[in-house]
């Protein structure tokens, strides 16, 4: 899925800077996750999220630039991105992919700065 969303202009213009990598060191990836557990599951999960399509900050917090770039921002991305139909609760599986996905990205960044 990763690949598919680098060939997205506007998905692959997000990028983790150095304060998203301070920060990151900061907590820990153990904890970052949680963040994106915690925010996939209370601001995408829901059948009819609070503010859909407004619920994700561009910035303030890496894990919202990860989901921008992954299409789980909001369900109208991810109805597009994923084939999750909107209107009804997303599956402890569903959720489980979407962290994936959204930890994946963060590790293939934070990979890819340490090689610069």
């Amino acid at each position: 899925m990763l690949n598919t969303l680098s060939r997205s202009r506007f998905r692959s213009s997000f990028k983790l800077d150095d304060k998203d990598l301070v920060y990151i060191d900061r907590v820990g990836l153990e904890k970052i996750e949680l963040h994106a557990r915690d925010f996939i599951t209370n601001k995408l999960a829901p059948a009819k999220p609070r503010n859909d399509g407004k619920q994700t900050p561009f910035k303030g917090h890496p894990i919202f630039k990860a989901q921008h770039a992954t299409a789980t921002c909001c369900r109208s991305c991810f109805k597009k991105w994923y084939k999750i139909p909107k209107g009804r609760e997303l599956s402890p599986k569903e959720i489980d992919r979407a962290l994936n996905v959204v930890m994946g990205w963060v590790m293939k960044q934070l990979e890819s700065r340490s090689q610069e």
